[in-house]
């Protein structure tokens, strides 16, 4: 017994050398992690060299094993007599000549309370430190809408390109409703896949109420508030009629607001016949002349690199360690929630 009662002593002590040493490295990381002045990283991706690769590699595949290896050797000679040039150029204080312009290609795939706008804010801000008045931007959009205020500011992050005469091209190839469609309509063309899902210029809002559970169960709730309509419908407390009607004058407010929004990116646009609360697909929608275009994302790129260096911009927001077990979790809860909410209803703001 005393053999075993020394033996668990032991095993305290080590458990709690290694959850001492736990916490320091977990206070050191959280220090360096502080110490960083930016939330995330800057990626850039050249696309047009990635297809450029892609194009050889397929090239060079029905090549015969002996044509392949001089192929490669042809290659390396050629990057070193260009890596030499390059050198030869830099002493002698020569600046390259220009190439071709840009198009930067950001990609939003938003949820439904736009957190990634974050994210969007800063791709806009690094593009517009860059431009230069012959380059272009491509968003390639996908979003079923969400939260009025998350949106707003998307659009508004969109709308900086815009204000800066850059070029803005919005390429939608799943869906683009609601809010999705708000920042979508900021772009000088819009590009969407024959059955993407566009439109939904509407307003919905539901909020479920207990009351009647809770006074079958002789439970009371009291709501204090300062201000008329401080509280207009609530989960609890009795809805009155004054209140839903309160409701309904805010979500006509919004509607109007968004519909005018529209109107003032696409003037073309009939607002009175699109702004209804439908979706249409994309051959539809083009009729509608709520899209340009009808093509894929892709075809579009294709075509863009024939005459442009097309190069990828993303920020990827830097995730502290709870978010990395919490995300996930959140995130098929979030899936659940929108589905559930699509099946008796239409993409939302």
């Amino acid at each position: 017994m005393e053999l075993l009662a020394e033996y668990g002593l032991f095993l305290a002590k080590i458990a709690t050398v290694v959850v001492a040493i736990a916490i320091v490295v977990t206070l050191i990381v959280n220090v360096a992690q502080r110490k960083k002045q930016h939330k995330g990283e800057l990626r850039v991706t050249n696309l047009s060299e990635e297809y450029k690769e892609m194009q050889e590699e397929v090239a060079v595949a029905f090549l015969e094993p002996h044509e392949q290896k001089a192929w490669h050797k042809e290659q390396k000679k050629k990057r070193k007599q260009e890596a030499k040039e390059a050198k030869a150029r830099a002493k002698r204080g020569e600046r390259a000549a220009p190439g071709k312009s840009k198009v930067y290609v950001l990609d939003f795939k938003g949820s439904m309370d736009a957190h990634e706008v974050g994210s969007l804010r800063e791709e806009v801000t690094a593009v517009l430190a860059v431009a230069k008045p012959q380059d272009e931007v491509l968003v390639r959009l996908e979003s079923p809408g969400g939260v009025v205020h998350g949106y707003g500011l998307a659009a508004s992050q969109l709308q900086r390109l815009r204000e800066r005469n850059i070029p803005l091209t919005v390429a939608v190839d799943k869906v683009a409703a609601s809010g999705g469609y708000m920042m979508a309509c900021v772009a000088n063309k819009i590009v969407a896949a024959p059955f993407a899902i566009l439109g939904s210029i509407g307003v919905v809002a539901q909020i479920p109420n207990f009351n009647r559970l809770l006074k079958r169960n002789d439970i009371d709730i009291e709501l204090h508030t300062a201000g008329q309509y401080k509280r207009t419908l609530t989960l609890l407390g009795e809805n009155t009629d004054e209140g839903r009607e309160k409701f309904r004058e805010d979500l006509n407010e919004t509607h109007q607001l968004f519909k005018a929004f529209v109107h003032e990116m696409r003037p073309s646009l009939d607002i009175d016949a699109v702004a209804t609360g439908e979706h249409w697909y994309g051959i539809q929608a083009k009729e509608k002349g709520l899209v340009d275009e009808v093509s894929t994302s892709d075809d579009l790129l294709l075509t863009l690199m024939k005459q442009h260096d097309v190069v990828s911009i993303r920020f990827a927001q830097r995730k502290k360690l709870m978010d990395r077990f919490t995300g996930s979790a959140a995130k098929s809860a979030e899936g659940v929630l929108l589905r559930l909410w699509q099946r008796g209803q239409k993409p939302l703001l």
